[in-house]
């Protein structure tokens, strides 16, 4: 079906750049679905709409009538429509200002009018709806298929339209594992069961879909209320229509989640998302900045990341919509690259906000997954799962599993999709995230060595700046001669260019203490009449160009303390159980006994190295296995070559 839907563009091709194909076939397809999914009761809608003309309010009873949460109450249909070449473009508008309020906000946000307009300009309109009009299995789709259709569509349009690498849609099979990680552990069984939940960059809906479906599988007296939140218009026109065809409960906001917060106050139980990957909040500063300004009382109190790259800002907005853990808490499930993990050093935005994450105890496991698996990236992925009611066995824990080798190849690849997790994997990486605590302690069991268990604080450091004292030689050389004149705070200085040319003389000179110099430069200035200069910036240019770093030279101080030498200057990080004087003494002095750590220039900061968690050393192959290779590649080559020459 959507190979049939796709083949549209056959018609657009020379009219519309690639890019701007979907802009046509999404709205068509979302029409042409709804048309067939009213066809039954299209009749029963008519006449229950002219019965009650004169009633204001009938929109109940039409979307009663209609058995869907929509309708359309015009005397024309898409038969009628393409059936009539010559008023095609009038009875498309009549048909679609029939349609149910909701449905004329969703088709007004793929500006439905204007691509009529379009159409009618370049002669392609009847086309198009004739073309769909031959579309007669789009009622036989179910919702969940349907889904699938649309997704395919806009990922082609994604292709086409050159779209970053951060604009991508979740694979189902990738959702089904985040949704299992997600609920696998909750207790949904029983009576009166309410659910929320929130996706604040919902795309076309299938995250929500999923969720709304597992729920209902272990329990169908479930209450499931679905909220989302999508910046862009097309994605969000097609999650809404995907919410009214498939009759769930719940609201889809348009706007960007940072800047209009459409659930401002409200909680949710279970929340879940794949947010674009390095995608800059720069548009929109002004307002996150105003909102990091109120501290806790906003959603950024914890800091603000890189301004090209707001993956913590949808973490710290979901954060921020947890229900208090006295009441029901909330778990979340997020969607991440690598960078998240480790980018930023002690005292960054990044890595204050991992510190505010894991010193409240949120972060209740990540899981490595392989790379391939979205359709626009290849890039590796992680899944964060974040509670603020975690069990009592993971207080203070966090669960770091690698699943990068739970995948099959795909039989076609789709785009820079190659790899997907299978039922059967989906099911493992599940069960073994359930028992992590005890798989990470039993050194026998199978999965071992993919499951490690850390403290919180085992990810958090004292980035600690290592001195070492400044030694320096003094010279004149024809280098310090140009520094001297290039110079900026001697630029003002009137006696500069005398001052230098009476230091020619010293050429190739050179002094092994500070006073020697001084002695030996006062000298020569005084003899051009040129006397010391009395501003402190003049005097360390002067020192800057003279004085040569030199292991070897004297010992600079300043008020009887040792001076450090910046190029010398090192950092280390010092894991937060460990004392700080004893790691020194340790892993430090041992190599350079002269070295001291400036105490005010300590930091705090927090980092996940998963990949060095999991790295296992592979020994390369020996030498002799590789000329054996070697050898036997060549007589292959001779072979094939003798085999040629005949």
């Amino acid at each position: 079906m959507a190979a049939a839907i796709w083949s549209v563009a056959d018609l657009l091709r020379g009219d519309y750049k690639r890019h701007e194909y979907g802009g046509v076939i999404l709205p068509f397809t979302l029409l042409r679905r709804l048309d067939a999914t009213m066809a039954p009761t299209r009749e029963k809608v008519r006449d229950r709409a002219e019965k009650f003309s004169e009633v204001q309010k009938k929109d109940l009873l039409l979307r009663k009538a209609s058995g869907v949460p929509y309708y359309n109450v015009s005397d024309q249909d898409f038969a009628s429509v393409a059936g009539d070449s010559g008023n095609v473009a009038k009875n498309l508008r009549d048909y679609v200002s029939g349609f149910s309020p909701d449905v004329q906000r969703i088709l007004g946000n793929f500006e439905f009018d204007a691509v009529i307009t379009r159409l009618v300009g370049n002669r392609l309109l009847y086309k198009v709806v004739a073309r769909f009009q031959e579309m007669t299995d789009l009622e036989k789709l179910s919702n969940h298929d349907m889904g699938y259709v649309f997704e395919h569509l806009i990922r082609k349009f994604a292709e086409d339209s050159n779209e970053t690498a951060g604009e991508h849609f979740t694979p189902r099979e990738v959702i089904r594992l985040m949704v299992r990680l997600l609920l696998d552990s909750e207790s949904l069984a029983g009576e009166g069961q309410v659910v929320n939940i929130l996706d604040p960059a919902c795309g076309t809906g299938g995250m929500l879909a999923a969720a709304d479906d597992a729920i209902k599988e272990v329990n169908p007296n479930a209450e499931v209320y679905l909220f989302g939140q999508e910046v862009n218009a097309e994605s969000w026109a097609v999650c809404q229509s995907d919410m009214l065809m498939s009759n769930r409960r719940g609201e889809i906001a348009h706007g960007n989640s940072f800047s209009h917060d459409a659930y401002g106050g409200r909680t949710f139980d279970y929340m879940l998302a794949n947010p674009p990957f390095g995608v800059e909040w720069k548009k929109i500063k002004n307002e996150v900045d105003a909102e990091a300004e109120l501290g806790f009382a906003g959603r950024f109190g914890a800091g603000l990341p890189r301004i090209n790259d707001g993956s913590f800002l949808f973490l710290q907005h979901m954060i921020s919509k947890m229900e208090r853990s006295e009441e029901r808490g909330s778990r979340l499930a997020i969607v991440f690259n690598g960078s998240p993990l480790f980018t930023g050093a002690a005292g960054s935005g990044e890595s204050r906000i991992r510190q505010w994450i894991l010193e409240n105890d949120y972060l209740e496991g990540i899981v490595a997954l392989p790379d391939q698996l979205f359709y626009n990236t290849g890039i590796s992925t992680y899944f964060w799962i974040l509670a603020n009611r975690k069990s009592e066995a993971l207080k203070d824990r966090v669960i770091l599993l690698d699943a990068r080798d739970q995948w099959v190849k795909m039989r076609k690849s789709l785009g820079d999709k190659r790899k997907e997790i299978s039922e059967e994997q989906i099911a493992h990486i599940a069960s073994v995230y359930d028992d992590a605590v005890a798989i990470a302690a039993d050194a026998d069991h199978p999965d071992h060595d993919k499951v490690k268990v850390f403290r919180t604080r085992d990810f958090g450091y004292h980035r600690i700046t290592v001195e070492r004292p400044l030694r320096q030689r003094f010279e004149i050389t024809d280098e310090t001669l140009a520094a001297l004149k290039v110079a900026k705070p001697l630029a003002r200085w009137e006696p500069r260019d005398a001052f230098v040319d009476a230091l020619r003389p010293l050429l190739g000179q050179v002094w092994w203490t500070k006073n020697d110099a001084l002695t030996a430069l006062r000298a020569a200035a005084k003899e051009v009449g040129v006397l010391w200069p009395s501003s402190a910036p003049v005097q360390k240019a002067i020192w800057g160009a003279v004085a040569v770093s030199d292991s070897n030279g004297e010992l600079q101080k300043f008020k009887g303390a040792p001076l450090p030498d910046a190029d010398l200057r090192d950092y280390e990080n010092v894991p937060l159980h460990e004392d700080i004087d004893e790691y020194f003494q340790r892993e430090v002095v041992p190599h350079v006994p002269d070295a001291w750590i400036d105490v005010a220039k300590t930091k705090v900061g927090y980092e996940i190295p998963l990949t060095r968690y999991f790295f296992r050393y592979q020994p390369p192959r020996s030498l002799v296995e590789i000329d054996t290779e070697l050898k036997d590649l060549e007589m292959q080559i001779q072979k094939l070559l003798s085999e040629v020459a005949r």
